[in-house]
């Protein structure tokens, strides 16, 4: 009965200890490899050579936590991108440098570069019913959930909205205008293009 006794408050005792937690230090974890993984992670910056030693089973020299690259300036584990260069994508296309006050020149000058074909519309639905949807609603109407508080959203079939040029549509989804908000942070170019096939559909509604 002592030596159950003995057995219960060891373990009440580490259990107290695992809850001093002050700065830096987390505490005692329970299977700490499912906290910290051992390849390289750009979010994460272990320099500490010797953190996670006590139950590495690694024969590399360092502890199980260490993700740092001592190849690369300050042990970081990504690099920077070269100067003047751009992220390569499918459809090669660069980065897009008319100005957000350069509306007009945005709606003679731009030209879709995707075509009109059925997967496309599809995509672009799609994405409008992710992005658009909210405040134009699903046909395009201005009539979605959030115009029901914020009056005024335009239908795209109607006046001016319904004339449109491809390139007036891409460069406010990419800005924004008005109330509407900028898109081009949370949508790449190509998924923006394919919006703009789809609205265009709404717009001959």
């Amino acid at each position: 009965m002592k030596r159950y006794l003995a057995y219960l408050l060891f373990a009440v005792g580490v259990g107290l200890a695992a809850c001093d937690a002050q700065g830096d230090f987390t505490g005692l974890e329970y299977a700490p490899q499912m906290y910290h993984s051992t390849p390289y992670e750009p979010l994460t910056q272990i320099t500490d050579t010797d953190e996670g030693a006590w139950l590495s089973s690694l024969d590399n020299g360092v502890g199980e936590f260490y993700n740092s690259n001592p190849n690369n300036p300050y042990r970081m584990n990504s690099r920077v991108p070269p100067a003047n260069t751009v992220r390569r994508n499918p459809n090669d296309f660069l980065p897009y440098r008319i100005p957000a006050d350069s509306i007009e020149l945005a709606s003679r000058v731009l030209k879709n570069p995707i075509d009109s074909t059925e997967v496309v519309l599809a995509e672009g639905r799609t994405l409008y019913t992710k992005f658009c949807y909210p405040c134009h609603g699903g046909a395009g109407q201005g009539n979605g959930p959030v115009a029901e508080v914020y009056l005024g959203v335009p239908a795209y079939n109607k006046g001016r909205y319904r004339d449109m040029t491809e390139g007036h549509i891409f460069h406010t989804i990419t800005w924004g205008r008005g109330r509407m908000n900028a898109h081009g942070s949370q949508m790449d170019i190509a998924e923006r293009w394919k919006i703009v096939r789809y609205v265009q559909t709404l717009q001959q509604q």
